[in-house]
């Protein structure tokens, strides 16, 4: 026991030692590379499997591009996390406005649920404008919203100007900011719901009344797994498309921006990488251990691990463990007692689940010998 307690601590120094391993700027500030092997006719595209945030496939992912309607991602997200959602009001004149729409006029009255499925299955530029001045007071207060949010989510490369995407100086995103936008917004349960709905109908008009909403993303029709998640296009910006599919517990978001084929881009991204995967389950990547602990009773402290269940890795992967503990422990120490962490990562370094390390069981202090004892040992 006692060589298994020194191999432990071994391993364990060695592995804070590399705790500050790829700790540099966040991901979105980071230059992205380009996957060589399989370049696609679009200006910018990436495929990131959803539960991890790891990018398997990047092409000019963190050019800064307009991105049309991909847009009413964020705009939608606002909306589905106000507390007067079901709430219905009048919409005012920010309702004429060019392009898709689902045909608001001043006076309408609407929720901004309604609004929200508006945008993400119709793309209704009117039903942006209606929720960016509900929420933000005008278009430009509404912006600066945007634009907060975005800075919360990580989106270095992005920045907002319009509620609906149309067309404007200084509105950009890139095709990796869009990837986790769609990676947070899928994560609400309303969002999730509204995005992954082929058609709903919703009421709305003066008075309303329920109207039939077509999604316009074909692939929720087309292509089997596909969750989401949303559609753009302008003239500047080209064909836009965030698209995310689940097959087996994996969901892969793919992003393309000025792509004239994106639809089939997409199914050939998707097609590439899910048979190159395979979700496995973290505690079996993860080795048993005994901790050292000075002063208690026992040698050491067992440990458990809690956290994702599942690392998704590519076929043939050896996943790397990066330690965040001390050397030794000191008792007493508690079952459940929170001890460090453990990062499971892919072969290129990129994180895929982070576990927290806790005891598993007691170890009680070594009781301190009374005077009496001490000088009957002495």
């Amino acid at each position: 026991m006692g060589r298994r307690l020194a191999a432990v601590a071994l391993v364990l120094a060695a592995g804070c030692a590399l705790a500050g391993f790829g700790r540099g700027l966040p991901a979105a500030a980071q230059s992205i590379p380009d996957t060589l092997d399989f370049p696609v006719q679009a200006k910018a595209a990436v495929v990131v499997e959803a539960a991890s945030g790891r990018v398997l496939y990047a092409q000019n992912a963190n050019a800064r591009l307009p991105m049309a309607s991909t847009t009413k991602m964020l705009t939608a997200l606002l909306a589905l996390e106000q507390p007067d959602l079901w709430e219905e009001f009048a919409v005012g004149e920010e309702v004429a406005v060019e392009g898709s729409a689902l045909g608001l006029r001043p006076g309408d009255r609407a929720s901004l649920w309604t609004l929200a499925c508006g945008m993400l299955l119709a793309s209704g530029n009117d039903a942006a404008n209606a929720a960016a001045v509900r929420i933000g007071g005008s278009l430009e207060g509404f912006a600066q919203l945007m634009n907060q949010r975005a800075a919360e989510l990580g989106l270095e490369d992005s920045r907002f100007v319009t509620p609906s995407g149309l067309d404007a100086s200084g509105h950009y995103a890139s095709a990796y900011d869009l990837a986790l936008l769609a990676r947070a917004a899928l994560q609400n349960p309303l969002f999730a719901r509204i995005c992954g709905s082929a058609s709903l109908q919703v009421p709305y008009g003066d008075p309303p009344e329920p109207r039939l909403l077509t999604n316009h993303n074909r692939l929720l029709r087309e292509y089997p797994g596909t969750v989401g998640v949303k559609t753009g296009y302008t003239q500047k910006a080209g064909r836009c498309l965030v698209s995310a599919v689940e097959r087996e517990g994996i969901t892969l978001i793919a992003v393309t921006l000025g792509c004239p084929d994106d639809w089939n881009v997409h199914r050939a991204l998707y097609g590439r990488y899910f048979p190159q995967l395979t979700a496995a389950p973290t505690q079996a990547l993860l080795p048993g251990l005994l901790l050292p602990a000075a002063g208690g009773t026992g040698e050491g402290v067992p440990v458990r691990y809690e956290g994702p269940g599942e690392a998704v890795l590519l076929a043939g992967e050896a996943p790397r463990l990066e330690w965040e503990l001390p050397p030794f422990l000191w008792a007493p120490v508690q079952e459940g007692q929170l001890l460090g962490w453990v990062t499971v990562r892919a072969g290129d370094g990129q994180p895929l689940a982070r576990l927290a390390v806790k005891a598993n069981e007691d170890l009680p202090a070594r009781k301190k010998p009374s005077l009496w004892e001490r000088l009957a040992g002495g």
